[in-house]
């Protein structure tokens, strides 16, 4: 019986990214419309909804090219690993509320993550570097330089960001070590930070330097504007995905969204009290799921909205501005963060020293 759960919450987590894909594509579409003064998609579908399944279609159908100087294995290996760690983020992440059921005969807790690790974060931060290697693959393997030109700014890019990622995570770690039985056990799991946070308030409050540095670190760990010079089709035609087509540049598309809706979902677990929200605790049993699920869903909502609206309003960076936030303005403004954030947990729980 519990291997079947196991397998509908693998299932389930899986059909909620690429359902959730599907909208955002069309929602973007259609926000960024408003914000110009334009249409959007009107035509598949009632209000343009199934223009993202009529854009995937034509690229199913569309013809694989293989340019004449690329490394074949590495080229049809590289989309591959842009999708898989983008699937396999959806699985850490806690959808709604733990609920205590019978199974069989006994009565177990379910977790509505489909893994539940105690080491949730360094998966997160694992998966999101292996998606790096797509993109210099990607870059390298295509045997052209703009291609080769959008991978080396992946790497950089993704060294300098992810380096604000991981502290900015940390802080949180320590915060949640601090609130917990004193045994600091679990604190890199996302359900036992969201928990905390359901008793507490929310980690954004006593965090938000962690929260704002981890926002901006997100927008150019996904490659979004604007920090999407690894693409920069003024600059280098479409960059690390210039020679990519058919389903091999739908995969690449796929990832970067899904990137964007699990990116927004751990920033929510993390900062933004995941699934809590107000009269949870009046409510058990599947409609205090049903409930804490839309509170996640309305969060990860408004973070989406947030990366369409700083689309809309902001133009690209130059390399070497990005490239200065980065390693003069994130990183050492984490470290700074995090120092303080060692300083306030260690008064609270020891004393002053003084």
């Amino acid at each position: 019986m519990m291997w079947l759960i196991a397998i509908l919450k693998v299932l389930g987590a899986f059909t909620l990214g690429l359902t959730v894909l599907v909208f955002l594509v069309w929602g973007e579409r259609k926000v960024l419309a408003d914000f110009q003064q334009r249409v959007g998609p009107d035509r598949a579908g009632p209000w343009g909804m199934f223009q993202t399944v009529a854009d995937g279609l034509k690229l199913f159908f569309k013809e694989q090219i293989n340019p004449t100087n690329v490394n074949r294995p590495v080229f049809e290996l590289a989309p591959f690993l842009a999708a898989v760690p983008a699937l396999l983020l959806l699985l850490v992440v806690p959808w709604a509320k733990p609920i205590v059921t019978r199974v069989g005969t006994t009565i177990t807790t379910i977790n509505f993550a489909a893994l539940d690790l105690n080491v949730g974060l360094l998966f997160i931060l694992a998966m999101s570097s292996i998606g790096v290697y797509a993109v210099v693959l990607a870059g390298w393997s295509s045997g052209s330089k703009y291609p080769l030109i959008g991978g080396v700014r992946g790497a950089a890019q993704a060294i300098s960001y992810e380096a604000a990622i991981g502290l900015s995570m940390v802080s949180v770690v320590l915060w949640t070590a601090a609130g917990s039985d004193g045994s600091g056990l679990g604190a890199l799991s996302l359900s036992k930070i969201v928990s905390q946070q359901s008793v507490s308030y929310w980690n954004v409050i006593p965090m938000f330097p962690a929260f704002v540095i981890f926002m901006i670190a997100i927008f150019a760990e996904t490659n979004r504007a604007p920090f999407d010079l690894v693409e920069a089709e003024q600059e280098i035609v479409a960059g690390f995905h210039t020679e990519y087509s058919g389903m091999r540049f739908a995969m690449f598309f796929l990832a970067e969204y899904l990137n964007m809706f699990t990116m927004s979902a751990i920033a929510v677990t993390l900062f933004l009290g995941g699934w809590s929200g107000p009269f949870l605790d009046s409510m058990h049993g599947w409609l205090g799921v049903g409930l804490s699920f839309i509170y996640f869903m309305l969060k990860v909502a408004a973070v989406l909205f947030l990366f369409v609206w700083v689309r809309a309003s902001f133009p690209r960076m130059r390399y070497d501005q990005l490239m200065d936030l980065g390693w003069k303005r994130l990183i050492p403004g984490a470290v700074g963060w995090l120092i303080i954030s060692t300083l306030v947990v260690s008064f609270r729980q020891f004393g002053s020293p003084f």
